[in-house]
């Protein structure tokens, strides 16, 4: 079930009273880390910087994706300046989207500075869409 479906209360049997239920031992599957890592990608595609038009991770601003056996991820990350107006809310996007993927844990985002991000980070994808190529 998903968290969404969760907080709504999908899945509780309010008319049943607590005593009475049954409750059954139900296998969860886990994903493995690393077939964790490319949905992660995929969500951090879909943060974008918003002076630039471009997602975070082709501008090369995520700089390390640690995944763990349980789920749990660690992320390094940098801005394009360390005056950046967004500066205070980018991590928080980056682990809300990463924390929207399903079989992701705890998220922890660390904002660094060394080394410092420039043009060369960017994927050529990010270049030719900002026409450097």
């Amino acid at each position: 079930m998903n968290r969404l479906a969760r907080f709504a209360g999908f899945g509780r049997h309010a008319a049943v009273p607590d005593d009475t239920r049954h409750h059954e031992d139900v296998a969860v599957e886990r994903m493995d880390a690393e077939e964790l890592r490319e949905p992660i990608i995929a969500a951090l595609r879909e943060v974008h910087d918003p002076e630039i038009p471009v997602n975070i991770y082709d501008l090369g601003l995520i700089y390390k994706i640690a995944i763990s056996d349980r789920g749990d991820v660690n992320i390094d990350m940098t801005l394009t300046a360390p005056a950046c107006p967004v500066a205070g809310m980018m991590p928080l996007m980056v682990k809300d989207a990463v924390a929207s993927v399903e079989g992701v844990g705890a998220v922890e985002v660390e904002l660094v500075w060394d080394p410092p991000w420039n043009q060369s980070n960017m994927s050529d994808e990010a270049k030719l869409q900002l026409g450097m190529l």
